[in-house]
């Protein structure tokens, strides 16, 4: 399943910050309510690094009560062309696979 995802990840994230600005361990904690228990926060971390360094979000650092100021990411304008162009490329994905899985499964009768 991890292998699946790494691909994909990176697009998940992206989806995340839509909804609303966040800093890492509240992406992480997302992706763990929304299922996804096996991802770490050093996973999140890379990602959000790659994405920042790919220009495709904001970055504010917020001042933190427990230690550092927090970096709190936001998607920009980049970083919705990119997600747009994730749930394309899904799309046509999952079109894809649905009819290799139909197609095995009629196969099976």
């Amino acid at each position: 399943m991890t292998e699946m995802l790494k691909g994909t990840l990176e697009g998940i994230v992206l989806a995340i910050l839509a909804t609303q600005p966040a800093y890492g361990y509240e992406i992480t904690a997302r992706l763990r309510d929304e299922g996804f228990s096996t991802i770490v926060e050093g996973t999140v971390y890379a990602i959000l690094l790659r994405i920042e360094k790919h220009g495709f979000v904001d970055v504010e650092k917020v001042p933190s009560e427990k230690g550092p100021p927090r970096k709190v990411y936001s998607i920009n304008a980049k970083g919705r062309e990119q997600l747009d162009g994730f749930w394309q490329t899904w799309g046509f994905l999952t079109e894809r696979i649905a009819k290799l899985h139909t197609e095995h499964t009629r196969g099976e009768d």
